[in-house]
């Protein structure tokens, strides 16, 4: 890589970066690389500025290597520094250059020299394999629970990212969520504070979430999306401690044939999920979590047993 540098991104490299993740990872109508969704990632995240990385060749970026920072608890309180890598491409004009290796080494470099504890995510099968190689290790695949529904369905317009009224009208904003207070944890835990669910569901620039509230013991919040070309309703997350009404009351607003979400086995929301009318698919696995650990956890992160997981801590939409 002789006419490969390596650096921390400036802000004069954004349209160089969004130029290169487009050219190797495409684009969706649910993510447009756009600045405005690069700023809610990597500049509004509550848990601090990334860490972000590029390999230039002259004046072109050849390469990026986004980690967000992240923040876990433990069952005891222990406050976990976490980093995600997201939004990581070679341009395809440099590869097969050991561009990906190297920048994501210089990253975790920088990580442990500023102390964080953990490195998680859920690659999909082509990147996987290279986590592996650098040192990470699968925790466990990731399945699904739905709820079939009946009744009319809506397709969702062709070329665009489906709304909330869309696929479920009726479907409040998500503004309501904001201030419920969280549960103690059972395992690795995005703490849900007021800043953070904000952040997570008000803020996001192209996500169309919505809120079903339960009172005052929290609720759902909902997401539409597309697969495969039809509407899904998705069951991000469900906030303080709502009665399985709230699962019940999405299908009665949703539009689509099937709800679909994830919950960690023995938690509140998976039961809760469940007496909602959620099935739990067995052979089916949608994403594969794996971790680096960089210093002494009081917890094994390889156990998935030893983290307590939403929708929500899984996807970044």
């Amino acid at each position: 890589m002789a006419d490969i540098a390596i650096r921390s991104a400036r802000d004069e490299d954004l349209p160089g970066i969004l130029s290169t993740l487009e050219a190797a990872l495409g684009e969706t109508p649910l993510l447009r690389r756009s600045p405005a969704l690069w700023e809610w990632k990597h500049s509004s995240n509550p848990f601090g500025p990334s860490i972000i990385l590029i390999a230039t060749s002259g004046q072109r970026v050849a390469g990026v290597r986004a980690m967000m920072r992240w923040q876990l608890r433990t069952r005891s309180g222990q406050v976990i520094k976490a980093l995600r890598p997201v939004d990581t491409a070679t341009h395809p004009d440099f590869t097969r250059r050991g561009i990906f290796r190297s920048l994501t080494m210089t990253a975790v470099d920088i990580a442990r020299e500023e102390g964080v504890h953990l490195i998680f995510n859920t690659p999909n099968q082509k990147s996987a394999p290279g986590y592996l190689q650098m040192g990470w290790r699968e925790v466990s695949g990731i399945g699904v629970m739905v709820r079939p529904r009946l009744g009319p369905t809506v397709a969702p317009t062709s070329g665009l990212p489906p709304s909330i009224d869309e696929l479920a009208p009726g479907i409040q904003p998500p503004q309501a969520s904001v201030g419920v207070a969280d549960r103690t944890p059972l395992g690795l835990r995005t703490p849900r504070s007021s800043r953070y669910l904000e952040w997570r569901f008000t803020m996001h620039p192209t996500a169309s979430y919505g809120w079903i509230p339960d009172r005052v013991r929290g609720g759902l919040v909902a997401r539409a999306n597309v697969r495969a070309g039809r509407g899904e309703l998705v069951v991000s997350d469900l906030i303080g401690s709502p009665s399985p009404g709230v699962v019940r009351r999405a299908a009665g607003h949703s539009r689509t044939r099937y709800l679909a979400g994830w919950f960690t086995p023995g938690s509140p929301e998976r039961r809760t999920a469940i007496a909602g009318g959620m099935v739990p698919v067995p052979w089916l696995q949608t994403l594969k979590l794996v971790a680096l650990p960089l210093g002494e956890l009081e917890v094994d992160p390889f156990d998935l047993r030893e983290w307590d997981l939403a929708t929500s801590d899984l996807e970044l939409l």
